[in-house]
């Protein structure tokens, strides 16, 4: 670090030149990342998206399907919107209300828009109907592509109603913090440069991958909450060394030691971020993705941008003092920690029993896809969707798409005999209400009967609608209606015993059951990796920067207590309907989102705090002295950071979209667990509990007997 330390202070001008070219190309970039982003994430590959291929292709699915929602609308004027709609040259067909009477009922009567061209820009059809639509009153447009489009507009809003909250109140912090409005703006400057870089990255990725909307919003996030809380470390470390040495040295020595921290800090967040790409469903690798990037971001900046900012600025970061900040907190601190460590056995009870309280509601946790209602109130395609699903569907209802596929024609004597019995053994299930095929089409009840009128040519002509509809040369579709939601545990245990049993034919399944089973396979499947990934490489990690195996494993046993406590107090926050908000499940990405950052996060303030303790150990070997000594020196800091990582985070609590404000909410949650009850309450009780062992290392514990004797 010494080197480095030397040639940033050395090339500061270079470095800062170089920056100003990064944040105006990357800025060019970052402003086209709204309309790469597409879908909600919620994808993986699998025989969902294998059976959707062969819909679509061999069946003729559409590619995508809007729904034009009527309320108090004649047929005349029905009809004349279609028309309008159609003589648009883009639909491959539309089925109209007026030619089916299950689409109406009563004053409310629907129409579905069908797409099958692939390369037609369906943001533009959306654009072109709601020309139409949105000069008819009680005419509302919806459908996945429109959701999927207001989602990425309530995104953007989001965002900015965030910023517009979170960071005033992170300058006042910043204020509080440093006093002068020099030093609280560069934080805020290195969080917005970090953001446009990575947003810069993430534009250019996004030409060749497709990226989730939500990261618009987690990406953000991250990257401020961290550069910000990086930057917070950095400056005050060197305001301390530039009180004992000239400019040069102080930002080498800040280098060498905040900066040590920030890279544990940030390769603790990097690994949490990661792993989460184990789990192959698109929103986690995006997050992962996107995360990174800004790390990286993050860092780089703290660690060459942020120190040639402050050479040049010298004693003009103390300049515009507006707030006359109490110089030395320390001596306050320090008696809070003595205090402390006075009753650790009390102590350390005392915030169990907390932590405790908050874990209870956990077992009750409901986690769930976001569907419709990820989307705000507000949008009309949300209250057309909801009208459309309330008047005509039943949300306890769910369709399975069957693929079969047999060498040889399944219009032969042996292919109709293995359609009867595919049908027999799939309505042989309590859930499955009925089984669409050939037979069921054409009222034909046996195979002898359906294949003596298939030998009638006149016959055969009038039934190949049908055989269009089911067969497709070797390929045998049927759609299977279940009584159970796609979302319900009835109807992912079929798609599973289904998928595993043996079958007289090659048969792949589709359709939302089997989507949602496979999501909560592969999450529930690879958590474990996740976990243990994150775990075992955070554990290394500690162990090589603070040579013990004492001081991790506390971390990471703290960390998942409080991590616990803050998905209870999630469940009681939403599934309870509390503080305003209406009932609504987990989303499912939650728990493994916020356990991945935070527990990368929070490990910023432990590295940040048992770095100084460790310092102080070093010099004078007793344990508690070095502990009382660290948390005095660091507790201002590392509230201040926290403060600010939990404006910008909570934020997203006044947003609309419902993942985004739980992953917010769940993040400051968290944070603030963390940073009160555990790092000013736990760590130093159990500092004071454990004493020199906090610092065993195997094989190493004569080396640190001897360099407590000698700095003794």
């Amino acid at each position: 670090m010494s080197k480095l330390s030397s040639l940033i202070v050395r090339f500061h001008k270079w470095l800062l030149a170089l920056w100003i070219v990064i944040a105006v190309a990357m800025g060019y970039f970052a402003i086209q990342l709204p309309s790469l982003l597409d879908g909600d994430g919620f994808r993986t590959d699998g025989e969902f998206e294998e059976v959707e291929d062969i819909l679509n292709e061999e069946f003729d699915f559409p590619e995508s399907t809007l729904l034009v929602l009527f309320e108090e609308k004649s047929d005349e004027e029905i009809s004349s919107l279609l028309t309008e709609i159609e003589d648009l040259d883009a639909a491959s067909s539309i089925q109209s209300p007026i030619d089916n009477e299950e689409m109406q009922e009563g004053d409310v009567a629907y129409a579905s828009l069908f797409f099958t061209d692939e390369s037609l820009d369906i943001n533009q059809v959306i654009s072109d109907v709601k020309d139409i639509t949105s000069e008819e009153s009680g005419v509302s447009l919806t459908g996945a592509p429109v959701i999927s489009e207001d989602i990425n507009k309530a995104s953007q809003d989001d965002l900015k109603r965030a910023e517009l909250i979170g960071l005033p109140v992170a300058l006042l912090i910043l204020l509080l913090a440093f006093g002068t409005v020099v030093a609280s703006l560069l934080p805020l400057i290195i969080g917005a440069i970090t953001i446009v870089a990575g947003f810069g990255v993430l534009a250019i990725i996004g030409q060749d991958t497709q990226l989730s909307i939500f990261i618009l919003n987690i990406v953000p996030m991250i990257g401020l909450a961290l550069s910000i809380d990086f930057a917070l470390l950095f400056i005050n470390r060197y305001r301390e060394e530039r009180l004992k040495q000239e400019k040069a040295e102080a930002l080498m020595t800040t280098i060498q030691t905040a900066g040590r921290s920030i890279i544990f800090s940030a390769v603790c967040v990097f690994i949490g971020l990661a792993a989460m790409s184990v789990i192959q469903v698109d929103i986690f690798t995006n997050i992962a993705i996107g995360g990174s990037i800004v790390i990286v971001a993050a860092v780089l900046a703290s660690l060459t941008l942020l120190p040639s900012l402050l050479y040049v600025l010298g004693s003009k970061i103390d300049k515009w003092r507006i707030i006359s900040t109490d110089k030395d907190t320390t001596p306050r601190w320090r008696t809070f920690a003595r205090g402390v460590m006075k009753h650790p056995v009390i102590i350390a009870f005392i915030a169990l029993i907390i932590l405790g309280i908050g874990v209870i509601p956990v077992f009750n946790m409901n986690l769930s896809i976001p569907t419709i209602d990820a989307l705000p109130k507000s949008y009309d395609s949300r209250a057309a969707f909801e009208t459309i699903d309330e008047t005509f569907m039943d949300g306890e209802e769910s369709t399975a798409y069957v693929i079969a596929e047999r060498d040889g024609d399944w219009l032969e004597s042996d292919g109709l005999e293995q359609i009867k019995d595919l049908e027999e053994q799939l309505s042989d299930e309590e859930i499955v209400d009925s089984v669409d095929t050939l037979y069921s089409a054409t009222d034909f009840n046996t195979p002898e009967e359906l294949a003596a009128s298939l030998d009638q040519p006149q016959v055969r002509e009038q039934l190949q609608p049908a055989i269009n509809q089911f067969i497709n040369e070797d390929l045998l579709m049927i759609p299977v209606h279940l009584t159970a939601s796609a979302n319900s545990s009835e109807a992912q245990e079929l798609m599973t015993q289904w998928s595993s049993d043996s079958w007289d034919v090659e048969m792949m399944f589709g359709g939302q059951p089997k989507f949602n089973e496979e999501i909560y396979t592969e999450i529930y499947d690879k958590i474990g990796i996740t976990l243990a990934i994150i775990i075992i490489s955070t554990f290394i990690i500690l162990t090589i920067a603070f040579r013990s195996v004492i001081i991790p494993l506390k971390a990471i046993l703290m960390n998942i207590i409080g991590l616990a406590s803050t998905f209870g107090i999630l469940v009681w926050i939403f599934q309870g309907g509390h503080f305003g908000l209406n009932e609504a499940d987990i989303a499912l990405v939650l728990p493994v989102i916020v356990f991945s950052l935070v527990f990368g996060l929070s490990m910023d303030y432990e590295v940040f705090l048992i770095s100084r303790i460790h310092e102080f150990y070093l010099q004078n070997g007793d344990n508690t002295k070095s502990t009382v000594e660290g948390l005095a020196n660091t507790s201002k800091i590392i509230t201040s950071a926290a403060l600010i990582m939990i404006v910008i985070t909570g934020a997203f609590a006044f947003t609309g979209v419902v993942p985004v404000k739980q992953i917010g909410i769940g993040i400051a949650v968290a944070i603030f667990i963390d940073a009160t009850i555990i790092r000013l309450l736990l760590v130093p009780s159990l500092m004071k509990l454990l004493g020199d062992w906090n610092w065993w290392l195997p094989f190493t514990k004569a080396n640190q007997v001897k360099k407590k004797e000698t700095s003794s």
